[in-house]
């Protein structure tokens, strides 16, 4: 069997190494940048159509979960008004900045895949025969539950969430009006996506922390209770609807997220008890 040891590129000095990560940082960059520069071009489609999306009421999301509502017989709770979008900018140079963050940002996004391809390229040497094989599905697996935890933030949590908050009254006197920023909009959607698109990583997290010795699917069954409380806050905190059906919509998937690491845990251990 070929291990690190008997692999030439596994015993490259320390500046080597550093060398070749460096190549592998510089082909990330490029495909990021490229990405970005493309889709600065295409500033119509990305503003209008994605981040704007949320803010049309004949948006994808509202409804389905217009027509969700409905068919589980709760009526139109689930179905949302969205109000007219003014987004405001307090400077001259914020519609030109926020314009190269979000192409910047949508690069990135573009490019995970890719990012993560170089990654496992560049640890690749330095894994046994036995690791390399089920480290070839470490890039699609993570890329494929970072895009679901995108879709996921930008279809269900940032809309939800938005649309409670920007309709959110202290008081029935109208005194207080909301004025929406556009840089307060961009970086709401921006932090709700990202966050969604990381915490859809938690099984590839959790097969990390159990090949470490640090998790175990025992420990996870025994905290499953309080995982669901912890789950339900989250749920509440960012969907601050007070209806239950919306909260459900939030913590279900996030609930099997927490079962599939479970799975994903016991596999490690299974595999770790065989020998290699």
């Amino acid at each position: 069997m070929q291990n690190a040891q008997d692999n030439p590129s596994a015993q490259m000095s320390f500046m080597q190494h550093l060398e070749a990560l460096r190549w592998h940082l510089v082909r990330s960059a490029v495909a990021i940048f490229s990405f970005a520069i493309i889709l600065f071009f295409y500033n119509n489609f990305l503003f209008d159509t994605v981040i704007f999306g949320p803010l049309k009421q004949d948006f994808i999301s509202y409804r389905a979960l217009c027509a969700f509502g409905y068919k589980i017989g709760v009526g139109d709770v689930m179905c949302m008004t969205v109000k007219t979008p003014h987004l405001q900018t307090l400077s001259a140079s914020e519609q030109f900045f926020t314009h190269m963050w979000i192409a910047l940002l949508s690069g990135m996004i573009c490019a995970f895949p890719y990012v993560l391809y170089e990654l496992w390229k560049f640890i690749k040497p330095a894994l046994k025969d036995s690791e390399s094989r089920p480290a070839k599905w470490f890039v699609l697996t993570a890329s494929i539950l970072f895009l679901i935890g995108i879709f996921f933030g930008y279809f269900l949590l940032f809309p939800m969430s938005y649309n409670f908050l920007i309709n959110y009254q202290l008081s029935d006197s109208g005194i207080v009006q909301t004025n929406n920023t556009l840089d307060d909009y961009i970086s709401l959607i921006s932090i709700m996506t990202l966050v969604s698109g990381i915490i859809f990583e938690l099984p590839i997290l959790v097969y990390f922390l159990t090949r470490l010795g640090i998790l175990t699917p025992t420990f996870m069954r025994n905290y499953r209770k309080y995982a669901v409380v912890i789950i339900l806050i989250l749920a509440a905190v960012i969907t601050p609807s007070p209806d239950v059906t919306s909260q459900m919509v939030v913590a279900v998937p996030m609930y099997l997220l927490y079962e599939v690491s479970i799975f994903v845990s016991a596999y490690v251990v299974k595999k770790n008890k065989q020998p290699d």
